[in-house]
């Protein structure tokens, strides 16, 4: 009677266990999104197609076969005309940046965005208990996460992570981090704070590899607050299901295919070679073998896995079988790295205009902000009210090492039903636009039917800026 009364009871002696568990330990190391505030820089630092012109003639290392590439480059590029680019550039200073010039950069952006954050959930910079920065290609002595601290204040016991280097995907494993600390203590606050500083990584050489990073890469930056404190899950927006990092820096291929380097002159530049988008392919396979079982449900995963073994058993080369992702997560937050990565990831993953909207437009509007570039697409499914509770959204991105970083998250607030109150507000209803075709070709298309043997800019500064406003225009 004994044997049957215990083993009646083991059942229940485990689900308590496990609700114990869970009561004590699990449910306080969840990770919450409570608000995120994305950078939008001031009117006078917009780069238009005119100014963008400007900029180039100004290079006098530039030719004839160099334009011709930098015209077909920006016109494929999906970037419009409300993109920002850093003062000391735009102000013709480009090739000898300062370390003010870096420094003031960063700071325009922290003192705007943070403060914002703080204020708009009520909660002061003596309350953050982690914070993370990251900015890949400008490391300060003190860190910048230092020079946050000491704008704000913050208190002696601040838990402070500062990364460099790690490159577009840079913001996920920054949530990463905060992920693996609120696993071990209860009740805190977060604060990331992601962006990349351009001013000192202006490319004023003629290497096609390097000068392409030009035409992608803009000013701008986020700073996001979470906590894992059990009683604010109500007054979040986001929690974080799943996070599944791949690092592919082992392979030569993959660790030389974006990387901060000088040419053969000795200017400092971003090179971006012709294997990256087969590195950016074989990361995003394996990244998403792990993460597929871990976020769909398990029909499709049996489903998948059927469909792979018939098609090896026919020797079909064609016709691969394709997973699903959109039976487990109805919004895709994918990184705009440039019209290429878009189109890529959407082919691999099978979505259509509408999954791929926001990227699209965020590169358009704001171009590829590095590693803040996600949140600005996930602002923009904010405010076209796209968001409903219980929706899961999946973030891609990529970064130079060579890394593919992902992560679920679940919308656990109804973000359908708020006001737009972010950094697409002003905007928001000219989007989508009739036509994401810029302007480049309309102004600088004359250049095409120029002669190399003929054409000359010339060598003086400022008459090559009076030849600029005289044929550019």
């Amino acid at each position: 009677m004994g044997f049957f009364i215990l083993i009646l009871l083991f059942p229940s002696l485990y689900l308590l266990f496990h609700f114990i568990k869970w009561a004590l330990i699990n449910r306080h190391q969840g990770c919450y999104i409570l608000s995120y505030e994305c950078f939008k820089p001031t009117d006078d630092r917009k780069v238009s197609t005119q100014f963008s012109g400007e900029i180039i003639t100004r290079n006098p290392n530039l030719g004839l076969n160099e334009f011709k590439f930098l015209l077909k480059a920006a016109i494929s590029s999906g970037i419009g005309e409300q993109t920002y680019g850093p003062r000391n550039i735009l102000m013709g200073r480009e090739e000898s940046p300062t370390l003010e010039d870096s420094l003031d950069e960063m700071d325009e952006f922290f003192q705007d965005s943070i403060q914002k954050l703080l204020s708009k959930n009520g909660i002061s910079a003596q309350e953050i208990d982690v914070l993370v920065v990251n900015v890949s290609m400008f490391a300060s002595v003190p860190s910048l996460a230092s020079r946050i601290i000491n704008h704000y204040k913050m208190r002696d016991d601040i838990k402070v992570y500062n990364l460099s280097g790690m490159g577009c995907s840079a913001s996920l494993i920054s949530i990463n981090i905060v992920q693996n600390v609120f696993r071990h203590v209860k009740d805190r606050y977060a604060l990331v704070v992601t962006s990349e500083s351009l001013s000192p990584n202006w490319y004023t050489g003629n290497d096609r590899s390097m000068i392409l990073s030009n035409c992608l890469f803009r000013s701008g930056g986020c700073a996001i607050l979470l906590t894992n404190k059990w009683a604010l899950r109500k007054k979040a927006m986001l929690k974080l299901k799943c996070l599944v990092r791949t690092h592919h820096g082992a392979r030569d291929e993959s660790y030389g295919c974006c990387m901060q380097t000088e040419d053969s002159l000795g200017r400092l530049g971003f090179h971006l070679s012709k294997s990256l988008p087969k590195s950016a392919a074989r990361s995003l396979v394996d990244n998403l073998k792990e993460l597929a079982p871990k976020i769909l449900p398990a029909r499709e995963v049996i489903r998948f896995v059927i469909a792979v073994m018939i098609h090896k058993g026919t020797g079909e080369r064609n016709n691969k079988p394709m997973i699903n992702f959109k039976t487990g997560v109805q919004h895709f937050c994918i990184h705009t790295g440039g019209k290429a990565v878009i189109d890529g990831l959407g082919e691999n993953l099978k979505l259509g205009e509408y999954e791929l909207e926001p990227a699209r437009m965020t590169l358009h509007r704001f171009g590829n902000t590095s590693a803040s570039s996600l949140w600005y697409v996930l602002g923009y499914m904010e405010a076209k009210k796209r968001l409903k509770r219980g929706e899961k959204v999946l973030m891609v991105s990529f970064g130079a090492g060579f890394k593919c970083n992902s992560c679920l998250w679940e919308v656990v607030s109804d973000l359908d039903e708020c006001e737009c109150d972010n950094v697409w507000k002003d905007c928001i209803n000219d989007y989508p636009p009739n036509s994401l075709a810029n302007p480049y070709m309309e102004k600088f298309g004359w250049i095409q039917n120029e002669d190399a043997n003929t054409f000359k800019l010339p060598e003086d500064l400022q008459e090559r800026i009076d030849f600029y406003h005289a044929n550019f225009n």
